[in-house]
């Protein structure tokens, strides 16, 4: 793996800790007002100690910006509201439907070709997701859908994301986008009568870090560490995130999915792997299958 993509694997495991972060922020403060809050808080941080480099930004970072925080704010939403009917873990693994969003939209809007090993990906994928969250008498929690639109709408955001990297400055793509998040959430917040501030310390400490490790961080580093790699391969690091989440979800709050629920996981991973390697696996079986040359017997030797 390249330093880049190392990168994006820290960034990862940061958001594996923002669900246990978010359910706990959330009992603290109203779901619009703790976007906005987490969003401006890391801007501001990030802003004052790279005020300097934030001068010299272009309009088309500033508009870029402004796309990037959109989205931003709309992933925030349906996650934030998602969590409020769904577990942690079933949430995260719907997320890491991102991985297989991103090739399908390259797909469409970019036409790039839908390879077999990808179709194969995404049929698991779906399989799993009946597993995880398809409860009997059959029935879907409105959480699992948002977690799925979320996925799709963060797909959309890695692909701008990729692109834009490789027109504009991305660290202050990256903070810029922080203002404008913060900005959408503090204006809805305003609409929805939710501006109010956490009373507990714990809520504060929540909402810290989330907008420093998983706003600040996270969002000027992803920018910066995808201008180095492809769209596909930050998707394939980013399904890491629902194993840091279990991990953190088991370490922190002993929180574990049902039998079931592994199972649909374990699918859901293996979507993502096949869609990604699923054509290298095949050549490597072809390559054992093919039968091995046998020597031809030279000049002197016997037959």
């Amino acid at each position: 793996m390249k330093k880049s993509e190392w990168l994006l694997l820290v960034v990862t495991l940061c958001w594996g800790s923002a669900y246990l972060l978010l359910k706990a922020a959330m009992e603290a403060v109203e779901p619009l007002m703790l976007i906005g809050l987490r969003f401006m808080i890391g801007f501001l941080i990030a802003g004052a100690i790279l005020y300097p480099r934030l001068r010299k930004a272009t309009r088309r970072t500033v508009a870029l910006a402004a796309m990037q925080g959109a989205l931003l704010f709309l992933i925030s939403v349906t996650v934030t509201f998602a969590l409020k009917s769904t577990s942690t873990a079933n949430a995260s693994f719907l997320l890491s439907l991102t991985v297989i969003f991103v090739p399908l939209l390259s797909a469409t809007f970019l036409r790039q070709k839908l390879t077999p090993q990808l179709t194969a990906g995404i049929g698991f994928a779906i399989a799993g997701i009946g597993l995880m969250t398809l409860k009997m008498p059959l029935s879907m929690q409105p959480g699992d859908l948002l977690c799925m639109l979320a996925a799709l709408i963060n797909a959309t955001y890695v692909l701008l994301t990729s692109r834009a990297a490789k027109e504009v400055d991305t660290i202050n793509l990256g903070v810029l986008q922080l203002g404008f998040a913060g900005l959408f959430g503090l204006i809805f917040a305003g609409f929805m009568g939710q501006l109010s501030l956490p009373s507990t310390g714990g809520g504060w400490g929540a909402i810290l870090a989330l907008a420093v490790v998983c706003s600040a961080f996270c969002y000027i580093a992803q920018p910066a560490a995808q201008k180095f790699t492809t769209a596909s391969r930050a998707g394939l690091i980013f399904s890491m995130e629902p194993v840091f989440a279990a991990m953190f979800g088991f370490l922190v709050v002993g929180e574990m999915l049902s039998a079931q629920g592994y199972a649909g996981a374990a699918l859901v991973l293996t979507g993502v792997l096949v869609s990604e390697y699923g054509a290298r696996w095949l050549q490597a079986l072809r390559r054992r299958s093919r039968p091995q040359a046998q020597p031809q017997p030279g000049p002197g030797m016997l037959p």
